[in-house]
Formats: C-alpha cells, structure tokens, sequence
C-alpha cells in the first residue's frame, strides 16, 4: 500500500451492481482513486455518464466522470481491490484479478455466507481446508491467494436503478477484519478509507462470528422464502415455517459453535428481528423473481459441506438445500 503520508488509495470495484456501485461512489466521492471495472451496459453508462447515487432520503449525488473499463491490465496495480459480486460469479474473474496486484494489494471480498477463504489462518485443526461449495476447483484460492484477503461482511441494502445509477435503501457498516485477527496496519487503512468515505468500517478481532451473524439468517429465510415467494414477516408468522426456520438456524448453531463461533444474539431474537423487517422479499426471492442464478451454494451448500467436517448432522439444512438446488438440476439439458 502507499506511503503513510498519502491517506488515499488507489482502488479497483469489480462488479458495479448495488453494493460495488454504493461503495465506488461513496469511495469516489471522498476522493479516492477509484477505477470501475464492469462491462455491458454498466460500463458504456460509467464511461459515457459517471454514477449517480440516489440516498435514502431522495437526494442525488454524482461523480460525472469517473475511470471504468473492462482491461484489468489497463487498470494496472492498486492499492485496494473490492470484490463486489455475488459468490458463484469470483471464478468467472478470478485469473483477471492478478493484472491489478502490486506488492502489497489487498483484496476484499464482500460476498454473502461463508467465503472461500475462510480456512486461510485458521486457528484450528481445519486450517487450509478448501470449501468447495464456493471454490469447487480451487481456482479463486489459487489466483485470489488467502494472503491478500481483509475479510468484510456487507450490511447496508441497495438497488441498482438502472446502469450506473444506485439506489441507497438502508443502512452503511461494512466492519473488516484480517482472517487471524490480528489488527494489522492494512486492515487499519481499509477501514479508514471506508471512513473517510461515510461508511462504518470497525475492524474486528473475529471477523468469522460477523460472517456467521449475518449467514445465520440468509442461510434460512433466503431458500424458504425462494421456495414459498413468502416475504420475512409470512415465514415468521406461520408456525409451521417459523418452526422451519428455527430448526435450520439450531442446526446451523451446532456447526457454527464446533468451529469455535458463539452468537451474541439468541436464536429466538434473531427471528424476532427478521419478523420485524415485516413484508420484505428476500435477494433470493427477488433473484427467482428475476430469474437470476441463486446464491445457494454460498449461503446453504457451504454450511451442509462444514456441517459433514465437524460430524454434525443437518436434516432441515439438506433438506432446503436439496429443494432450493433442485430447479436449477431440473432445467439442465438431459445427458446424451
């Protein structure tokens, strides 16, 4: 990274939907060197445009002309590079992300559930393991090596309008922290520049009971709500669903305690959360709603697969899982 006399850095988004669209500008704004890289309709609108970013309360605020291309060789090194796609689209960019990599670039992921480099200083017995449900080949670990990583987990909601156009619905902490916990001078400056950019960016000590915090729901309201079309507040309120749910994250519990992760909330109040959000739809409901591909193996495939490591069985997990994958097996074309 940069001299400690040059507080900005140099930064790449890749992937400029909600939240890489939300964090550019916000970032951009600030004044850091922000380099867009996107493709389609999304890049000619960044480089004809710039991005405009519409906040929560109806006010506009734009950067007319900002730096974007689809040549991550073009890009050349930076400082920072944030991931911001889903999970099961890193492998399609994975042996791209290099060409932005100088000495000390740092990488951060801000993917939903558990990552692909979850295991990278690990302080267990499972320490290196590859989670295959995100990383089934082992090409993003291989191009996007565990050394780069500041581990980051994405709380606000946001929706791109249209290209180039972000819409911020709620909420801006982004806490980061380094996969041994350790509170080093590079997770110090992320957080900082996310700061300086009007974002809450604490660095924690234990980013993975973060990770968890958030996974806990997505991994049970996301596929019930993407096999039912029920909002949040309907699957809390049926009984039958509730009892579902509950059952999901209890197991989800065990797994998550076997790898030395303890929930500062309860199980209960956790629901009791997600209740009061009232009649939201999911992202994954939004995504079948838009026939987008669903985040499954992420957020539930991941858990099944750490559930099988720590021996712990998770008859509701694989039951979801199989149900909400099942669609995308059943549209595949039949082997010849």
């Amino acid at each position: 990274m940069r001299s400690m006399d040059d507080r900005h850095l140099k930064i790449a988004i890749i992937g400029v939907g909600a939240i890489g669209g939300y964090v550019g500008i916000r970032l951009a704004l600030a004044g850091e060197d922000v380099t867009f890289i996107a493709r389609g309709a999304n890049l000619e609108a960044l480089q004809s445009r710039g991005i405009r970013l519409v906040t929560a309360d109806g006010e506009e605020q734009a950067v007319a002309k900002v730096k974007a291309t689809d040549d991550y060789a073009a890009a050349g090194p930076q400082d920072l590079v944030i991931l911001a796609m889903k999970a099961h689209q890193v492998e399609a960019v994975a042996r791209e992300v290099p060409k932005l990599f100088g000495p000390d670039t740092v990488v951060v992921p801000m993917q939903n559930g558990i990552p692909y480099w979850y295991f990278h200083r690990y302080p267990g017995a499972l320490a290196g393991t590859r989670v295959h449900s995100v990383d089934p080949s082992g090409l993003i670990g291989e191009h996007i090596p565990g050394e780069r990583v500041i581990g980051c987990v994405v709380y606000p909601a946001a929706e791109l309008l249209s290209p180039g156009v972000i819409k911020h619905v709620e909420g801006n902490r982004f806490p980061v922290g380094e996969p041994d916990g350790t509170t080093s001078a590079r997770v110090k400056r992320v957080s900082e520049c996310f700061i300086r950019g009007g974002l809450q960016a604490p660095v924690l000590a234990d980013i993975r009971a973060e990770i968890w915090l958030k996974l806990w729901g997505n991994l049970t309201f996301n596929p019930i709500s993407a096999l039912s079309r029920a909002t949040l507040a309907d699957i809390c309120q049926y009984p039958p669903s509730r009892a579902v749910a509950a059952a999901m994250m209890g197991e989800a519990e065990i797994v998550a305690n076997k790898l030395g992760i303890t929930f500062r909330v309860s199980l209960e109040k956790r629901i009791k959360g997600a209740e009061r959000v009232g009649h939201h739809k999911t992202s994954m409901l939004q995504d079948v709603e838009s026939a987008r591909t669903l985040e499954i193996d992420a957020l539930l495939g991941s858990v099944a697969e750490l559930a099988r490591l720590t021996d712990t069985p998770t008859p509701h997990i694989d039951t979801v899982y199989a149900l909400t994958k099942l669609p995308a097996f059943a549209a595949e074309p039949a082997a010849a």
